[in-house]
């Protein structure tokens, strides 16, 4: 569900506010976008989203495998398993949700992801030394 960032209809003591909010409707550029939160699912998804001006960003919907940058600087694809850390939420552990920060357990290993997920549209982490 998308939040309105507009000013209050109320006072700081609870009275109403005349003008101009009497009149004055919602607008289109105080909605914020939804909340879209990558999940670890079966294969990698991602969604389109239209921004101001035409421009357009792209979100992870479902993640499946993250780009894992090796001690040598090589990069390698690893296959996610499920998320057993996250600093910005206990519950996303539990959902299985990847932000950045969050500790992904793959087939190469532990990997702290190190990318925005909602914002950048890919997955890639560190290796997590032991």
């Amino acid at each position: 569900m998308a939040k309105w960032h507009g000013i209050s209809r109320r006072k700081p003591t609870g009275g109403r506010l005349k003008r101009p909010n009497r009149y004055r409707g919602k607008r289109r550029t105080e909605v914020a976008s939804e909340e879209q939160l990558a999940y670890v699912g079966e294969a990698d998804a991602r969604k389109n989203y239209r921004k101001r001006s035409g421009s357009q960003t792209v979100r992870t919907l479902s993640v499946n495998q993250v780009n894992v940058n090796m001690k040598g600087g090589k990069t390698v694809r690893a296959t996610v398993k499920n998320v057993v850390g996250n600093d910005a939420d206990p519950n996303y552990i539990r959902r299985n949700i990847v932000t950045k920060g969050a500790v992904l357990d793959t087939d190469q290993g532990l990997v702290k992801v190190t990318s925005r997920p909602g914002m950048h549209g890919v997955v890639s982490g560190v290796l997590v030394e032991e």
